[in-house]
C-alpha cells in the first residue's frame, strides 16, 4: 500500500511540474494605443491572446491612480498589458495587429483622446523585441509614405489600472448615467470614430489580425 502511495504521489509531482511548464509557455506584450479600454477589447479579439490587463506605463510616479494620469502631469500612458501563447501567435503578428488599430501618424493622442497620457507606444521586453518593433515601425511609415509616431521603448513598470476599467467592454454593473459599463463603451467607440478614422487609414487592412472587434 505504501509503494502505491509513494507511486501515486510521484505521478501526482511530474504531472504538476508539467503543468508549471505549460503554464510557463507564454509570453507578454504591452502596447500603448489611446484609450485603454479600446485596445483591451481590440486584442480580446486576436488568436492566441490569452488575457489582457489595463494599466499605465511610462511615467514619474509609482502607483499612479486615473485620477492622477487624466491630469497629464505624471507623464505616463494608459497601457495594455497583452499575456499571448507563443504557440498560436507571435511577436511580430501582434505588433502588426497593433499598428493596423490605431492612428500611428497622430502625435496628439488617438481619435477623440488627446494628451500624452493617448498617445501611442510599443513597449519592449527585450531587445530582439526592441528591434522587431523598430523594423515593425520602418515597415508602416513606408506603407503609409509618412513619419509615424508611434514610441518605440524598452518597457518600465506597468501598472495595473483600477479594477472598474479591467474588461470594461464586457462590464454588465450599471454606472451613474444608467448604462452598463459595456453600453457606455459601445457609446464611446462609435463617439470617438475609432473604427471610421481607422478605416479611412488602412482600408480592408484595418483591424488585420483580430477576429471582429468592438
Amino acid at each position: 500500500m505504501r509503494k502505491n502511495k509513494l507511486a501515486i504521489a510521484v505521478a501526482v509531482a511530474g504531472a504538476m511540474v508539467t503543468c508549471s511548464a505549460q503554464a510557463a509557455e507564454t509570453a507578454v506584450a504591452i502596447f500603448a494605443g489611446g484609450c485603454f479600454w479600446s485596445i483591451e477589447s481590440d486584442f480580446d479579439h486576436a488568436p492566441g491572446v490569452i488575457s489582457t490587463t489595463s494599466g499605465y506605463i511610462g511615467g514619474h510616479v509609482d502607483n499612479p491612480t486615473y485620477e492622477e494620469v487624466v491630469t497629464e502631469t505624471t507623464g505616463h500612458r494608459e497601457a495594455v498589458k497583452v499575456v499571448y501563447d507563443p504557440s498560436v501567435t507571435s511577436y511580430e503578428t501582434l505588433l502588426d495587429t497593433f499598428f493596423h488599430l490605431i492612428d500611428p501618424i497622430e502625435t496628439r493622442g488617438q481619435f477623440c483622446d488627446y494628451g500624452e497620457s493617448y498617445t501611442t507606444a510599443v513597449y519592449a521586453g527585450t531587445d530582439a523585441e526592441l528591434k522587431l518593433a523598430e523594423a515593425e515601425k520602418a515597415q508602416v511609415a513606408a506603407e503609409l509614405g509618412k513619419p509615424v509616431a508611434t514610441i518605440i521603448a524598452i518597457a518600465p513598470t506597468f501598472y495595473p489600472a483600477e479594477d472598474y476599467h479591467q474588461d470594461f467592454w464586457t462590464g454588465t454593473d450599471k454606472l451613474n448615467n444608467g448604462l452598463t459599463r459595456a453600453e457606455h463603451y459601445a457609446r464611446y467607440r462609435e463617439g470617438c470614430g475609432k473604427n471610421r478614422q481607422v478605416e479611412a487609414i488602412w482600408g480592408k487592412d484595418a483591424f488585420r489580425g483580430l477576429d471582429g472587434h468592438a
